[in-house]
């Protein structure tokens, strides 16, 4: 996709522009190169999964739930502050963003787990992968 790019003016896409010209630039695509990937192997029901565990899986992720809730507020707060140590620094604090990765890590294994069915492994209660 090529996008021209002049002052005063919307960029407008020209389809059939395979190569940027004067006064254009190819955008990068940001479908290839994430720091973050969400993948969830698809799992083998007959061979991996539990037929009457679903039942019980909601009430055994209660504890996270608890845990979580607590965890998501402050990870709301933490973002904050994140937020605005980056407008001054320019820089995301390692510390924040490895709190706040691990919290979207521990979510997502619990919702895995308890939601979408896809392990039968319980999931620990830890914010590293």
């Amino acid at each position: 996709m090529v996008v021209r790019l002049e002052p005063g003016t919307a960029a407008v896409h020209q389809p059939g522009v395979d190569l940027p010209g004067p006064g254009e630039r190819q955008l990068p695509s940001t479908d290839d190169h994430q720091w973050v990937r969400l993948d969830y192997p698809y799992p083998d029901a007959a061979a991996d999964l539990n037929r009457w565990l679903p039942l019980v899986k909601w009430l055994l992720a209660i504890p996270h739930y608890i845990v979580l809730f607590f965890l998501d507020i402050a990870a709301f707060f933490v973002v904050i502050a994140a937020w605005f140590a980056i407008l001054f620094t320019g820089r995301y604090p390692r510390g924040m963003f490895s709190f706040v990765e691990g919290v979207f890590r521990w979510h997502n294994r619990v919702v895995g787990y308890a939601l979408t069915l896809v392990t039968d492994r319980y999931p620990p209660f830890r914010l590293a992968p």
